[in-house]
């Protein structure tokens, strides 16, 4: 009595990594350091207590469906300055869609886009591999195929779609992107962007293109899907897309559970209809305090420094070591210790540090090889000194 394709989505990563890891202890004495999720803990901005505690009545309140009209607003500015917009070109009332978390709407879009048929047979669902494990079970719950496009070094860790079959993209009704890239932290170029856009456009299937690590970057402002259909224009130049923020990653609040989503109005317009039925709003204060987070830049500034400073001090220390090199953006260390699965073990057990094997966030390519079974993700998310500790463990350990 259940959705028997659940079954088939058992292997989240964190779970497999749990028991792969709970035969073992750390030694005795060793504080655990704890690399394996994402969570950013720099600290929050410090203006937003007052924030979400000025008007307490506001808690007692069902929030609007599409968030207030000061959020959209906001929202609306930061992307016109962001992407170097026309200022008329993003309208809060059509193209923007206030969500509860980025998770919640990568999700949804499955739910959104898939049809049950398309040119009567099975559609399908492309995606990069290695992954975020949230476009995987959009797929398989929307009952498409589930199409893993290679995203290793040979492709720059992006997908390449002109290597898909051309059945697989006469069937398609969705396609991620995760531009910087989860977990490699690849960038998308603007060309790469744009063939996107064209490919979504000419075999009718929705974008939808991840950039929740879009304000973390270690060198130039990563080009963003904006950018592409500022330069592709038309009469509706956010057509099939649809862009996913969060301010989960910008501002250091995963607890705030509080993002957007943006692009072809007509997509915005059934989403909302979707998240009517299924989405958990966003509380008023969290939008009052949202607004306020995506007009300020100082504190993502501050944030953006100080993970420079961590990859700086982290890719010193390496030197070269386990192919380690700076990310276009995002937080993650990529590394190449030839087996993902056992080193991440071995620096459990051997020096209390708690790593993801890369092969936990991707699928075996058709050759039967697993794009990240070589390597394992390690989150830059803690302090310069915690930092330098986890890395003179690792190389302790695995050097």
């Amino acid at each position: 009595m259940h959705n028997d394709i659940l079954d088939s989505l058992s292997d989240y990563p964190f779970d497999r990594l749990r028991a792969l890891l709970n035969t073992t202890e750390p030694p005795a004495g060793v504080t655990p350091i704890h690399m394996q999720i994402g969570e950013p803990k720099h600290a929050a901005p410090e203006f937003i207590a007052p924030l979400l505690t000025e008007n307490m009545s506001e808690w007692g309140r069902y929030p609007p469906p599409n968030g207030t009209e000061d959020l959209r607003s906001a929202i609306a500015d930061w992307l016109v300055k962001r992407y170097d917009l026309a200022p008329d070109s993003i309208d809060p009332s059509q193209h923007i869609a206030i969500v509860s978390g980025t998770r919640e709407a990568l999700f949804m879009a499955g739910l959104l886009a898939v049809p049950t048929e398309k040119h009567g047979v099975q559609p399908t669902v492309l995606m990069p591999n290695p992954f975020y494990q949230v476009y995987v079970g959009a797929g398989a719950l929307a009952r498409a195929e589930v199409v893993y496009l290679p995203a290793g070094p040979e492709t720059g860790f992006q997908p390449d779609f002109s290597h898909v079959a051309a059945d697989d993209l006469k069937r398609a009704a969705l396609a991620y992107i995760n531009t910087p890239a989860n977990p490699q932290g690849s960038v998308a170029t603007l060309k790469q962007l744009k063939t996107a856009v064209g490919y979504a456009r000419e075999h009718n299937f929705m974008l939808a293109v991840d950039e929740c690590y879009s304000e973390i970057y270690t060198g130039e402002k990563p080009p963003g899907l904006f950018d592409a259909c500022r330069e592709l224009g038309g009469d509706n130049p956010f057509a099939n897309t649809l862009v996913f923020h969060s301010l989960s990653k910008r501002s250091n609040l995963p607890g705030l559970r509080s993002g957007f989503v943006a692009g072809d109005p007509d997509l915005i317009k059934l989403l909302l209809r979707l998240r009517q039925y299924g989405g958990a709003q966003v509380p008023l204060p969290v939008m009052n305090t949202s607004a306020a987070l995506w007009r300020d830049e100082a504190h993502v500034e501050a944030s953006r420094d100080l993970y420079r400073a961590k990859f700086d001090l982290a890719l010193d220390m390496l030197d070269g070591k386990f192919k380690a090199s700076r990310p276009g953006g995002g937080f993650y260390l990529w590394l190449n210790v030839e087996d993902g699965e056992a080193a991440a073990y071995k620096l459990w057990a051997e020096a209390g540090l708690r790593v993801l094997p890369g092969a936990y966030l991707a699928r075996d390519n058709a050759d039967g090889t697993n794009p990240g079974a070589a390597y394992i993700r390690m989150a830059l998310v803690h302090d310069l000194d915690t930092t330098h500790d986890a890395i003179t463990r690792l190389l302790a350990t695995l050097a």
